[in-house]
């Protein structure tokens, strides 16, 4: 079987990995890959957003699956495209991958079908949103309808810090067409969560739940980025709350892109922010969250592979999932001045040491990482995703940052603090849920 995964992040990386176990014994291909992809596969000079040169590779290598990683391509209709070419997708086509495209088309959708997330109000004139930004309580949160890179959110504290943020997205353009329409909500106050779970328009199979760290400095400080670290599970949303979350997040969802004839298939990604008032739902992701799909395939002791098909081609009902008891987290190892400027182009080492110094409990997948001349060298802000199994929350906290130790570049940045705020719950540092 010839297997197309479509990316260029850790989140490929994890992915090609774990596909690689399958017993299909399948031939990888990843456009465009990275250098750590390239030890999984066969990296294609392809970008994950050139739909028409991506589905050409499909024909001509007849791939039989293909695997979009980012939202880019799965926005951009690429399920849609392999469905016409009658090849099978593991994602959402064009219409569904609105859920993650527009938060204004995702919002009204959990407005309409009852799923609790946070006041919201959207408009594409800034005279209108700093009117209605004077009216109402701070904090609030201004959001970029469209991708803007995971960094279109800001928390404005007082009415001039969402005023800037409205003028930045709509009269300053800084997103572009994604900030042309902008979403103002209330805050909510809690601890976030990710739950995710394969879907195939009907059943739904969810994967343990995870915690992602955005801002980019320890203590949730700096700007926000793709996200610094994760770990699974997230004590805040213990296994005895599944159900309940797959029923409050994402079963109204499914049922109603169903009821208008664009069934989802693929990975739903509820973004959560557990408050006093119970879970809401602060945003959808329609694929793997990265760096959230490193620890969870950690965990994932099952055929990756087959999962996915079973999702694509609608028989998911017949999956069971085997997900390991220990816990796994990753640090993301960045550029200095991520997420603004920052160098490339820094020669990495400690690869191997660093996967040696827990044996067996770490794997480093790349990100923004390419090799030059044999040498592996940074090509990115998020350069690498150290990632360990630990038999709780704190072993794997300290195996991560073991081997992160070991990995040497200039100008390295990384938050020291990935899982503390698990490990305040007394009963998170044991594994052992309430």
């Amino acid at each position: 079987m010839r297997v197309l995964i479509i990316g260029s992040g850790g989140r490929e990386h994890a992915l090609a990995w774990k596909i690689n176990q399958s017993s299909l014994k399948p031939e990888v291909f990843i456009a465009p890959g990275n250098s750590g992809t390239a030890t999984e596969g066969t990296n294609v000079p392809i970008s994950e957003g050139n739909i028409a040169a991506l589905m050409a590779f499909i024909k001509e290598k007849g791939i039989d699956f293909v695997i979009p990683g980012p939202e880019l391509p799965l926005v951009q209709g690429i399920a849609d495209a392999c469905e016409e070419a009658g090849v099978p997708c593991f994602g959402p086509k064009r219409y569904a991958a609105g859920l993650e495209a527009s938060k204004s088309f995702s919002k009204t959708m959990m407005l309409e079908t009852g799923v609790p997330t946070a006041p919201f109000k959207v408009f594409t004139n800034y005279e209108k949103a700093a009117k209605y930004v004077d009216s109402c309580a701070r904090p609030l949160v201004v959001k970029a309808d469209g991708l803007a890179a995971g960094k279109g959110v800001v928390v404005a504290k007082t009415a001039d810090e969402a005023k800037a943020a409205l003028k930045a997205m709509l009269v300053d353009k800084m997103f572009g067409s994604a900030g042309s329409t902008v979403v103002v909500e209330d805050v909510l106050v809690g601890e976030e969560a990710s739950f995710l779970a394969f879907c195939d328009g009907e059943t739904v199979i969810p994967l343990p739940s995870a915690q992602d760290h955005k801002a980019v400095f320890d203590g949730d400080t700096g700007p926000n980025t793709g996200g610094m670290g994760a770990y699974s599970p997230a004590p805040v949303a213990p296994e005895h709350m599944y159900d309940e979350l797959v029923a409050l997040s994402m079963r109204p969802i499914l049922k109603e892109l169903k009821k208008r004839g664009q069934p989802f298939t693929g990975i739903l990604y509820a973004g959560l922010m557990m408050t006093e008032k119970g879970p809401q739902v602060l945003e959808y992701n329609v694929r793997f969250g990265d760096p959230e799909c490193q620890p969870l395939l950690m965990r994932l002791e099952g055929d990756l592979l087959q999962v996915m098909l079973a999702a694509a081609q609608h028989r998911l009902h017949e999956v069971t999932l085997a997900i390991s008891p220990k816990t796994a987290l990753c640090v993301v190892i960045a550029a200095k001045g991520y997420p603004g400027e920052f160098p490339k182009g820094m020669p990495i080492s400690g690869l191997e040491a660093a996967e040696a110094a827990v044996p067996g409990k770490v794997k480093v997948f790349h990100a923004g990482a390419r090799t030059e001349n044999g040498q592996v060298v940074s090509a990115g802000g998020r350069i690498l995703g150290v990632t360990a199994l630990g038999a709780d929350l704190a072993e794997a906290q300290k195996n991560a940052y073991a081997a992160a130790a070991a990995i040497r570049m200039e100008n390295m940045h990384f938050r020291r603090d990935i899982g503390s705020k698990g490990l305040t719950n007394c009963w998170a540092c044991s594994g052992k849920g309430e």
